[in-house]
């Protein structure tokens, strides 16, 4: 039997469009994961625990490199200053990092989480993988690992 064309390897997620030119592309499929990891986000942690997606990647980030600098963080999340500094302030407000000037120079300021933000980042972060390991039930635990594992070889190509 003849398959359509919609549920074949270059229709959408969805199954309405026809993407052939884009399938190979992986920035195409990485905006369109994005589009299913996003909802898993923001159902299990966004949302619940009034996170923003950025804002959780911050947190996580200080929490797993204590004493970082916002320029440190602007450089890895390929963002300005500015918007670093907007989103430290949000979580300094929410009592989740502090921030601390350094001994040697007073310009210098570094970032930690604090008792809260921890609590809060580790019970995000353990509702996220569980979460995805819900939403993303068509790959095993071997194929998540392969996937993981090459996205991260991925984002290491930037310049």
């Amino acid at each position: 039997m003849a398959r359509k064309k919609d549920e074949g390897k270059d229709a959408t997620a969805e199954g309405r469009m026809d993407e052939a030119m884009l399938h190979d592309l992986v920035g195409y499929q990485l905006a369109q994961a994005q589009i299913a990891t996003l909802a898993v986000f923001y159902g299990s942690v966004g949302r619940p625990l009034e996170l923003r997606h950025v804002e959780y990647t911050v947190l996580a980030l200080i929490k797993e490199n204590p004493a970082c600098t916002p320029a440190r963080l602007a450089k890895e999340l390929a963002v300005t200053a500015g918007n670093i500094t907007m989103w430290v302030d949000r979580l300094v407000e929410r009592e989740l990092v502090r921030r601390e000037a350094s001994e040697s120079d007073r310009r210098v300021q570094h970032l930690y989480v604090t008792a809260k933000g921890e609590t809060l980042v580790t019970a995000a972060t353990r509702q996220l993988l569980d979460g995805e390991r819900k939403r993303l039930i068509a790959l095993s635990p071997a194929e998540r690992a392969i996937l993981v594992e090459l996205l991260h070889k991925v984002a290491t190509c930037r310049d």
